[in-house]
C-alpha cells in the first residue's frame, strides 16, 4: 500500500502529479488555507506533509498524527513548526533554503524605491484623474542615490540586498548578530550595532530569523531611535516590528515610510495601518515569481520523497538543542 501524504495548498508548477506517481496524495482542493478542523482531519493517517508558514504544525497537531514521518515546510522558514515535538516523535522536519535569496532581494528594492520616490501614491492619483500637468512640487519623494542603506541581518537576503546599493552609489552598513569581515571587504559594508545602525541609516531593510531574541527587535524604544525622516523596510517576518509603535511613529511623521510585504499578526493588519498614505503594503509577496515558486514546490516534494523512501533529504531543519 503506498503512503498518503497531504499538500495544504496547490502550488504551482506539477510538483502534486509528480508525487502521485509513488504516493497517494491528498490535495487542498479549496484556494485559501485549511482551517485547523480540516488540517487535522486531511492529515490522518498521512506519513508525510508539504506545509506553508501559515500552517500552524503545533505540539498538538504533532501528537495527533502518529503516522507522520516528514514535515516538508515549502518556505525558508520553519517557525510554523514545533520542532522539539518533531523531534521527539523521530519526524524530520525540511525546508528550502537558498531558492528565493535573490528574488526576496529584488522586492526588497521594490519597496525601496516605491517608498523613496512614492510611486503606489503617484499611480493611484494618476489613475483617479486628478493628473492636470506637471507641476514643480508634485509628489516630491527622495533620492535613493548616495543615501545610506542599514542592513540588519547579513545572510544570504541581506547580502543580496547589499549588493544591489552599490548601484545606487549608497552608503552601506549593517548589523548581524557576527560581523563578517569577507562580506565587509566585498561589500565596502561597515559594521554597526543596531541601536548606532538604526540613527544613522535612511532605509533600513531587516533580514533576520524570528526567534524568541529577535520578536519585536524594533520594539518602541527603538523605533524611536531610527533618523528622522528614514524608511524601514520588512520583508523578512513581521513580529521583528512592534507593529503599533511603528504606526505611531509614521502617523506623528517620525518616519517618512514603511514598505512592508509581513505583519506582525499576519494576516491581520494593526488598526490605522492601512489607512497611512506614507507605506507601501504587499500580501506577503517575497518568493512570488513563478521561478521561484515552481523551485520551492519541487525542492519541497524532493525532501518529502527521500524521507519517505529512506534516503536523507537534501535540506533537513536542524534538530533544536
Amino acid at each position: 500500500m503506498r503512503e498518503k501524504v497531504l499538500v495544504t495548498r496547490k502550488l504551482p508548477g506539477s510538483m502534486a502529479e509528480g508525487l502521485r506517481s509513488s504516493f497517494e496524495v491528498v490535495l487542498n482542493p479549496h484556494d485559501r488555507n485549511l482551517t485547523r478542523g480540516e488540517l487535522f482531519r486531511m492529515a490522518e493517517g498521512c506519513a508525510g506533509m508539504i506545509s506553508l508558514l501559515s500552517d500552524t504544525l503545533d505540539r498538538e497537531f504533532i501528537e495527533s498524527h502518529p503516522r507522520l514521518k516528514v514535515i516538508a515546510n515549502c518556505a525558508v522558514g520553519y517557525n510554523n513548526i514545533d520542532l522539539h515535538a518533531a523531534a521527539e516523535r523521530g519526524i524530520v522536519v525540511t525546508n528550502t533554503p537558498g531558492v528565493l535569496t535573490e528574488t526576496t532581494a529584488d522586492l526588497a528594492w521594490a519597496l525601496i524605491l516605491a517608498l523613496g520616490r512614492r510611486v503606489v501614491e503617484s499611480d493611484r492619483y494618476t489613475r483617479e484623474g486628478r493628473f492636470g500637468g506637471w507641476a514643480p512640487e508634485l509628489f516630491l519623494g527622495t533620492d535613493i542615490y548616495g543615501k545610506t542603506l542599514g542592513i540588519v541581518g547579513l545572510g544570504r537576503i541581506g547580502a543580496a540586498v547589499a549588493r544591489r546599493a552599490a548601484g545606487f552609489s549608497m552608503k552601506l552598513i549593517y548589523h548581524s548578530r557576527s560581523r563578517k569581515p569577507e562580506l565587509e571587504k566585498a561589500l565596502g559594508a561597515g559594521y554597526r550595532e543596531l541601536d548606532s545602525l538604526l540613527a544613522e541609516a535612511d532605509f533600513i531593510s531587516l533580514h533576520t530569523p524570528l526567534d524568541p531574541g529577535t520578536r519585536h527587535l524594533l520594539d518602541r524604544r527603538r523605533i524611536s531611535l531610527m533618523k528622522p525622516g528614514s524608511f524601514l523596510i520588512n520583508t523578512s517576518r513581521g513580529p521583528l516590528v512592534d507593529e503599533g509603535a511603528l504606526v505611531e511613529a509614521l502617523a506623528s511623521g517620525k518616519l517618512a515610510g514603511a514598505g512592508l510585504d509581513v505583519y506582525e499578526n499576519e494576516p491581520e493588519l494593526h488598526p490605522g495601518l492601512a489607512g497611512l498614505p506614507n507605506t507601501v503594503l504587499l500580501p506577503h509577496i517575497g518568493s512570488a515569481s513563478t521561478e521561484t515558486r515552481v523551485k520551492m514546490a519541487r525542492m519541497a516534494a524532493e525532501n518529502l520523497t527521500a524521507v519517505l523512501t529512506g534516503r536523507t533529504p537534501p535540506n533537513p531543519v536542524p534538530l533544536p538543542e
